[in-house]
């Protein structure tokens, strides 16, 4: 590898991903920061990336938008090699959601890894105001938070109260992220996947135990009256369409995932209810430090979380097969560069 390059791992197009080599990044905008990447989720965000299914994405693209890493220079109080966690959602600053305090809404919001290239390589350039001391946590622990942040962003938004009863459809990273969330608020938490790996994973792992592998019995004996809060973590119209006979009077509907296709419902049984539907995108400052607290107190246990932990090189051969395997995967973590920079 030339000096001053990195690898980048890349999805060309649906279907392909490689390792690119680019130039290092060696400078950083007035007010933005250099960040040494040291470890890196992978996603449903990724993995749709690489499908062809996501709704905002232009190839190709630099992946990569769960990070941890290390500053390169001194940021304020934080010393150089500080470990942080990257907030990837980069925003305007100036339009109304902004303005609002919603920058995870940002109407010209630029995600790492999906509308502006992300951190699966060495280095990266972020906006100063976006990163977080990751203190007393781990590398591979705060490459978990922003994943975990969405569902706790998600919890924060349905106004969950102790005692509600609560599905999560989608028992993936982000419908367990949600539902770990959610029963820390003191719900009754209940997951439905259609997965029975995947729910067998939620109980041995986490300790769920309100497990239902098909909708239609749901709506049966002490269920009858449906829920409270319905999260849909499924990332699938169909699946999203059929939560909403789950809605109780009252209640509150909670789209977590995000779908190219157009959504239908009854309107009248929806109104009878008087539910209410809300998006959830996204997570905002509070939402990942609300989640590096819980990690740091042990209420989230990311040991249980991690599937398995690779080299950026074996990237490529095994990317397909993780894409592949969602049933019993939870969140593979990579290591971008060991050591020295590449090209160093």
């Amino acid at each position: 590898m030339s000096a001053g390059r990195m690898l980048a791992g890349t999805c060309v197009e649906p279907g392909v991903f490689e390792l690119r080599e680019v130039p290092l990044t060696e400078t950083a905008p007035e007010g933005w920061v250099l960040v040494d990447i040291a470890a890196v989720g992978i996603c449903g965000t990724d993995y749709h990336i690489f499908a062809g299914k996501h709704p905002f994405l232009d190839y190709p693209r630099v992946i990569g938008h769960e990070l941890s890493g290390r500053l390169v220079a001194p940021v304020g109080a934080l010393a150089a090699g500080t470990l942080v966690v990257v907030n990837p959602y980069v925003s305007c600053g100036t339009c109304r959601a902004c303005n609002r305090g919603k920058p995870n809404c940002c109407s010209a919001i630029q995600v790492l890894g999906v509308h502006r290239d992300g951190g699966l390589c060495a280095r990266i350039a972020i906006p100063a105001g976006n990163v977080y001391p990751a203190d007393g946590l781990t590398e591979i622990q705060a490459a978990m938070v922003e994943f975990l942040a969405i569902g706790a962003h998600a919890v924060t938004r349905s106004d969950v109260q102790a005692g509600d009863r609560v599905l999560v459809t989608g028992a993936g990273p982000i419908g367990l992220g949600t539902a770990l969330f959610a029963r820390l608020a003191g719900a009754e938490v209940h997951l439905l996947d259609l997965s029975t790996r995947r729910l067998e994973q939620a109980r041995a792992k986490f300790g769920f135990d309100r497990l239902h592998s098909d909708p239609a019995t749901l709506l049966r004996g002490d269920l009858a009256d449906g829920f409270d809060i319905v999260f849909d973590a499924t990332g699938s119209a169909k699946a999203i369409e059929a939560g909403f006979p789950l809605l109780a009077h009252g209640s509150t509907y909670v789209l977590v995932s995000v779908v190219k296709d157009r959504i239908s419902f009854e309107d009248a049984e929806f109104h009878k209810r008087e539910a209410r539907i809300i998006g959830s995108r996204n997570a905002v400052e509070a939402d990942f430090r609300r989640v590096m607290a819980a990690i740091r107190d042990g209420r989230i246990d990311t040991d249980a979380l991690l599937s398995a932990e690779l080299a950026l090189a074996d990237l490529p051969d095994r990317f397909a097969a993780l894409a592949n395997d969602r049933e019993e995967l939870i969140k593979a973590v990579v290591r971008p560069r060991d050591g020295q920079l590449p090209g160093r």
